[in-house]
């Protein structure tokens, strides 16, 4: 290098590994034969993407910046004979995303060095490149939880004659893994036709998208296994473990010109058929302890009803429901009787309700006097206040006895003149037991009175 001996730059404890947000310490260290004028010592720390079209190219069609800074260590002077160190440091943004380098770009960080030399002299320069680490926490992934299943149905052809069916089913038993996890993997397939299925394979798949105008996809076959064929007509059941080399992870947050993604890719040589088990490649694994639990069940309208049934016993009584009554028929309408004739008070008394003169009598009202018709069996009772009138049930009812003429306990309307009581004609009650209603009308009060 001439004048110039040693030129290189060096970070603390050697560490080349760090994370968004963290300080990068270091130093610049220069060793000279003979003085060195300079106009000044820069370092310049700076991040940034770039991609191609070509493959393993340098000259990037697209670039993306993420941050750049730069620190003059010295100012314009002479360098004196002998070795020189500047240190420096620098903070990484937050929002920087991870390292990563393909075949058609790269996310570079780097620390650079320049020695400005005045006009007509050589300019020294020097870099070192460090890596940056963005943790990827899978638990943080929305519907990261469960399994990742497909399956897929094809028609078997041979000779251009379709000779059947092929279904083949696939499942992971997570949807996110860390290097160093195992991906256990079921598939099943049911061959429907008459001839032996090619062998089954499973592969662990990288597709990294350069985002261009016209995008290039980038398809990589990371990890495969091979399993058996599977006969005519008959179902296999076959179980893989793939184990997860170190790779990149599945996302490059905060870079908007590189994509990546991972997948499962299950098929069968013949027929050709495929699917595909879309995963996560992270650095932090899922913890089951973080795994939301299941929303439980909102309780029957039985069983909250049985639950606040006491409550309102002990609390309210009165918000009880009471118990449903069954439907009752609606019951036909009796025809329509006759008008009465005008008759003397003394050849027609009025006789009170039936209901009445059982309440009268001393007898319970039950909830069904409340539904009967009027036109239903009348009570003898319901006319044993006449005088002289006395029934064969009347007299069972045991009281004392009452003389004719006299009105007893049951008499509710005790005759006018009690003196000279005057004769009547005995007059019975009409006979409703006999009749046949409701095909027949009963007969009117004149009907009954003239018999």
């Amino acid at each position: 290098m001439g004048k110039i001996q040693e030129f290189d730059i060096t970070f603390d404890h050697n560490k080349v590994v760090y994370s968004p947000g963290e300080s990068i310490c270091g130093s610049v260290r220069v060793t000279v034969g003979q003085p060195l004028l300079c106009k000044a010592i820069k370092v310049n720390c700076n991040g940034f993407c770039g991609i191609t079209s070509k493959a393993n190219d340098t000259a990037w069609t697209m670039e993306e910046q993420y941050f750049s800074s730069t620190l003059s260590v010295t100012d314009k002077g002479t360098l004196k004979q002998g070795q020189h160190t500047f240190p420096f440091k620098f903070l990484i943004p937050a929002s920087a995303p991870t390292s990563f380098e393909g075949n058609y770009g790269r996310t570079i960080y780097r620390v650079r060095a320049f020695i400005d030399t005045p006009r007509f002299a050589k300019d020294y320069n020097t870099e070192k490149v460090f890596f940056l680490l963005s943790l990827l926490n899978l638990n943080e992934i929305p519907d990261i939880w469960g399994t990742c299943s497909s399956a897929v149905t094809q028609q078997f052809t041979y000779l251009l004659v379709k000779t059947g069916t092929v279904v083949l089913k696939a499942q992971t038993d997570m949807k996110g893994y860390t290097p160093g996890q195992i991906i256990q993997l079921t598939a099943s397939i049911h061959n429907q036709s008459v001839r032996s299925t090619g062998h089954i394979t499973a592969s662990l798949m990288q597709r990294v998208t350069y985002e261009m105008k016209k995008p290039i996809h980038d398809v990589k076959v990371i990890v495969e296994v091979e399993g058996g064929a599977v006969k005519a007509g008959k179902e296999l059941e076959w179980k893989e473990q793939i184990i997860v080399p170190p790779l990149p992870q599945s996302s490059l947050t905060g870079c908007d010109l590189i994509k990546i993604e991972y997948y499962v890719k299950v098929s069968l040589k013949s027929p050709d058929v495929m699917l595909t088990l879309p995963i996560h490649i992270g650095n932090v694994s899922l913890d089951k302890k973080l795994q939301p639990s299941k929303k439980a069940a909102p309780p029957s309208s039985a069983h909250t009803e049985k639950r606040l049934l006491p409550a309102l016993t002990l609390d309210t009584p009165a918000m009880v429901p009471s118990p449903t009554l069954p439907p009752r028929p609606v019951p036909r309408p009796a025809p329509r009787p006759t008008p009465r004739s005008r008759m003397s008070p003394q050849n027609s008394p009025s006789a009170p309700p039936a209901e009445y003169c059982q309440g009268a009598e001393g007898e319970t009202q039950t909830r069904d006097s409340f539904n009967k018709r009027h036109s239903q069996v009348v009570s003898p009772n319901a006319f044993s206040y006449a005088p002289g009138l006395l029934f064969t049930q009347s007299q069972q009812h045991k009281g004392p006895a009452t003389e004719p003429g006299h009105p007893g306990a049951s008499a509710l309307y005790p005759p006018v003149n009690t003196a000279s009581p005057m004769s009547t004609q005995l007059i019975l009650p009409p006979d409703y037991g006999v009749s046949a209603y409701p095909q027949e009308a009963p007969p009117s009060y004149d009907e009954s009175c003239n018999t």
